[in-house]
């Protein structure tokens, strides 16, 4: 189902690479990047950052070949993992859910029954890529709802594109 790109390694910078310090983590942004390059090979297209209507914000949330949604909660800190209470909130919102995580973040606690390890898969990328080491198992969204947010996020990808080519328009729409 998904094109692996093997073992995840830290890359040493180059003048035009995501990484400014070879001995830095990756941040949310460098782990985003690698997803993302994952998700495309797999024609799965995302957004980051994607407000939903309970309030919460999805750091990646995409469509794949099949319109299904997916969504990536992505933690680079162990604190930021375990203090996480709002995860949940996204499940009624997606076909499938993932845990995005730093290479160097330890795994560990997405095993116990808090993170429903059966519910949710793991990626695990830095800024070069990504590979899925749990799968996400298909949890479908009714037909309706499903299609109420693939048509949200189409819109908001194509305002996101309108203000990316004029600034001025961009301004008198909301998410």
């Amino acid at each position: 189902m998904f094109q692996s790109c093997g073992v995840i390694e830290t890359q040493p910078p180059t003048l035009d690479s995501p990484a400014s310090n070879a001995a830095t983590e990756p941040t949310a942004k460098d782990v985003a990047r690698g997803i993302m390059r994952l998700f495309a090979r797999n024609d799965i297209w995302c957004l980051g950052e994607v407000a939903l209507k309970n309030g919460r914000r999805a750091d990646l949330m995409g469509v794949d070949a099949k319109g299904l949604v997916v969504i990536v909660e992505i933690k680079v800190a162990r604190g930021d993992l375990l203090g996480d209470s709002k995860w949940p909130d996204y499940l009624d919102y997606c076909d499938r859910f993932f845990w995005g995580l730093s290479p160097a973040l330890d795994r560990g606690p997405l095993e116990t029954e808090a993170y429903q390890p059966s519910r949710c898969g793991v990626i695990v990328a830095d800024a070069y890529d990504g590979e899925i080491v749990r799968h996400a198992p298909l949890e479908p969204l009714a037909p309706a709802r499903r299609k109420v947010q693939v048509e949200r996020l189409a819109r908001i990808a194509m305002r996101r594109h309108t203000a990316m080519l004029d600034p001025h328009v961009g301004d008198l729409g909301a998410e």
